[in-house]
């Protein structure tokens, strides 16, 4: 089964999903409930009992917000039913902060099975090696941010380097680029060079295209929710903070390029708690990972969601809607 046929990879989905839940309530539960099978564009859907059933195939990871999203047009229904065969303990943490009851079963071959909750990650410390490295990255004229004990530099929102130990050698040094590739092809023609001064020149070059309305390019493009937050760490009064901090994510972000929300934590003016997560474009998955964060870091502290205005969807707002403690939404 693969990405190139999708009316063929639907097809499996939904032979795959009747087969699961067939097997879990009995063929005569799901005949009787006349229980069709419905489109879902990340797997499979269907209900029975209502109960919705719903097989995540493709980045289940960040499919709770898509069934959500696809919950909300639907009738009433008691509960949500998630079946997937990977990431079942992230959704599991997940589920509790919403008000619909949902149940996230792992699957195993043709068995359902309870799934049990992934914990946050781990606060981890920056390699003591490491620290001095601080000071490069302001000197190159980067600001530098610890993500999950990985000490970075970002320009604007944009990571330009990282603290890295050599697996073979040990060594400790500063790789300036823009990505894991952009980072060894820069190792490659600029190994002897001086760090401080090949971080300015990158560093200059990526906070040329890092303003309001400039004309779009790739070192915009990229990290684009990131410089929504690094406008609002300089100016938290944008969302009516009165400080923020960068915060951890409640998932480890695995590369620079892909399109990943971010967190900020702070207090509003009056003393108050409050979570901010930043996103750009129309992601369906934004109000978990946002309720997600807030658990992680204060459960009881005000959540807004940071957007664009264009990207203020109504849908987005209907996910908003179903969490347990409903976040606001606010476009910039």
């Amino acid at each position: 089964m693969t990405t190139a046929d999708p009316a063929r990879r639907a097809a499996l989905n939904s032979l795959k999903l009747r087969a699961l839940v067939r097997e879990h309530l009995g063929h005569d539960a799901v005949e009787q409930a006349g229980a069709a099978v419905v489109p879902f564009g990340r797997g499979a859907a269907l209900v029975a009992d209502r109960t919705a059933w719903v097989l995540l195939d493709e980045q289940p990871e960040r499919g709770l917000g898509a069934a959500l999203a696809w919950l909300s047009k639907q009738a009433p229904v008691d509960r949500l039913a998630l079946l997937t065969d990977h990431s079942s303990g992230l959704l599991a943490r997940r589920a509790p902060l919403f008000a619909t009851p949902i149940d996230v079963w792992h699957v195993v071959e043709r068995l359902l099975v309870p799934a049990v909750t992934e914990p946050h990650p781990r606060a981890v410390a920056v390699d003591p090696k490491h620290e001095p490295l601080r000071e490069l990255i302001i000197a190159g004229g980067a600001e530098p941010l610890v993500e999950h004990g990985v000490l970075r530099g970002e320009v604007r929102g944009l990571e330009v380097c990282r603290a890295v130990t050599d697996e073979f050698t040990g060594e400790v040094r500063l790789e300036v680029g823009v990505g894991a590739h952009d980072r060894e092809a820069f190792l490659m023609l600029h190994g002897a060079r001086p760090t401080v001064e090949a971080l300015s020149e990158v560093a200059e070059r990526v906070r040329s295209h890092r303003e309001v309305g400039v004309t779009p390019h790739p070192l915009n493009r990229f990290g684009s929710a990131r410089f929504l937050r690094w406008r609002c760490l300089t100016e938290p009064s944008l969302i009516g903070a009165a400080s923020l901090r960068p915060a951890d994510p409640p998932v480890v972000r695995t590369n620079v390029k892909d399109p990943v929300p971010c967190v900020a934590i702070g207090t509003m003016p009056d003393g108050a708690d409050v979570v901010a997560v930043f996103s750009t474009g129309i992601d369906l998955d934004l109000v978990p990972f946002a309720v997600d964060a807030r658990a992680m870091h204060s459960p009881k502290a005000q959540l807004t969601l940071v957007v664009p205005v264009r990207d203020g969807s109504p849908i987005t707002r209907a996910v908003a809607a179903m969490a347990i403690d409903p976040p606001s939404l606010l476009g910039l």
